[in-house]
């Protein structure tokens, strides 16, 4: 029994007390730091009593900046007095539930540095071919180190915000000159995000990976398939990717996932030591990818091969620094199968196969008016089921110069 009074926050629903992500709301009193349960959200600058002035200061202002810098022990100790008070059957004082879809999720926290990496080989095998015709897609770094890329900050964007088509030059085989204009090919890309906290440290351990990350989130990593393939050799993608990248507005904690921890497929052959897990931490990640009201993949998080844990071991071994608001992804995660596949370059296999969407239309690449949606859970304790946030993003027509 609960004092909360709705059918989705229950041990079998997403959104349920073994979830309790947290997310920035706008109310009438402006933005509030939240915890979602079920369909509805609890403002915590109203239960500051029962969360006492130390938990409460973190959580009071209008972002999770001050809990992301907080650390590990405190981000443990809000957890379980959160856990408390939703199980509770009384209401704490100042107790204010509000319906999440009544209300503007924002950007929850500053993103400081954003990394995106490449971590399954089926996407990578996938795009050699479809782009280099490769015999040997899958470059020979790639099983020894988790490559990546540094995107941009300041275009990471909160769930729902419309992304307006970029532009760029794009050469196809045959054209003399590239041209320039909006892309022809804009894709999304399935990507599971993890949000940075505690102390600022260099050469993170893989033991240590739980110190640093406070949560999970999906993102969408939007990318122009056009501008990419001129642009990216030999330095990689840059416009392609910059434009925009869309991020859930729930992040759920890292500590909701301990029941879905899973070994993933390593290579082959002996890693350097810094990239040894002694614990593993893959996730049993269920993603699912929607274009308007069709669903056209569900990727498993099982089929990368890069853990997070070794994504941060690799991206601060060189000694640069992690810090509160750091955000990586994992690159889009694919599976084996066709519809595992996790963006539709694979999906389409370069547009040369077009899908069929509900309504009877085709797709290679999105077009203006598209609406793309990224749900996810997870194994929880107890046969539970942990959630994800969404993250939706409509694209818009390219915006005039």
């Amino acid at each position: 029994m609960t004092w909360i009074e709705d059918p989705e926050f229950a041990p079998d629903q997403p959104f349920g007390p073994q979830t309790l992500p947290y997310g920035v709301l706008v109310t009438g009193n402006g933005p509030v730091v939240a915890v979602r349960v079920g369909r509805h959200a609890l403002p915590l600058r109203g239960i500051s009593g029962a969360l006492g002035p130390r938990l409460a200061e973190l959580v009071s202002g209008d972002s999770l900046d001050p809990l992301l810098a907080a650390g590990r022990e405190r981000w443990q100790e809000l957890r379980e007095r959160l856990v408390e008070i939703v199980e509770a059957d009384r209401a704490p004082a100042g107790a204010n539930l509000v319906r999440t879809d009544w209300h503007t999720l924002v950007l929850p926290f500053t993103v400081a540095d954003y990394v995106d990496f490449s971590a399954s080989r089926h996407h990578l095998e996938n795009v050699g071919r479809i782009f280099r015709r490769a015999a040997a897609p899958v470059p020979e770094n790639w099983s020894h180190l988790p490559i990546a890329y540094h995107g941009r900050s300041g275009t990471v964007y909160v769930s729902g915000t419309d992304v307006h088509r970029p532009s760029g030059q794009r050469k196809a085989a045959g054209d003399l000159h590239p041209a320039f204009g909006p892309t022809r090919r804009l894709d999304f890309e399935a990507e599971v995000g993890f949000v940075c906290g505690g102390e600022p440290a260099t050469r993170v351990s893989t033991s240590d990976f739980a110190e640093h990350v406070f949560g999970v989130a999906l993102v969408n990593d939007w990318s122009a398939r056009d501008v990419q393939t001129w642009e990216s050799d030999p330095l990689g993608p840059f416009l392609a990717k910059s434009f925009a990248t869309s991020i859930a507005g729930w992040i759920t904690p890292l500590a909701a996932f301990e029941h879905a921890r899973i070994p993933l497929p390593g290579p082959d052959h002996v890693l350097q030591p810094y990239l040894v897990e002694t614990e593993s931490w893959g996730l049993d990640l269920r993603l699912e990818v929607r274009c308007n009201e069709t669903v056209l993949s569900r990727p498993r998080f099982e089929h990368m091969m890069w853990s997070p844990a070794q994504q941060l071991a690799h991206l601060t071994v060189n000694g640069a620094t992690v810090r509160p608001g750091d955000l990586f992804a994992s690159g889009t995660v694919s599976g084996p199968q066709r519809d595992q596949c996790g963006c539709l370059l694979e999906l389409t296999w370069g547009g040369a196969e077009p899908i069929t969407l509900q309504d009877g239309e085709q797709r290679t690449f999105l077009q203006d008016g598209d609406r793309v949606t990224l749900r996810g859970s997870a194994p929880g304790p107890g046969g539970t089921v942990v959630g994800l946030g969404e993250v939706t993003g409509t694209v818009l027509a390219a915006a005039r110069r």
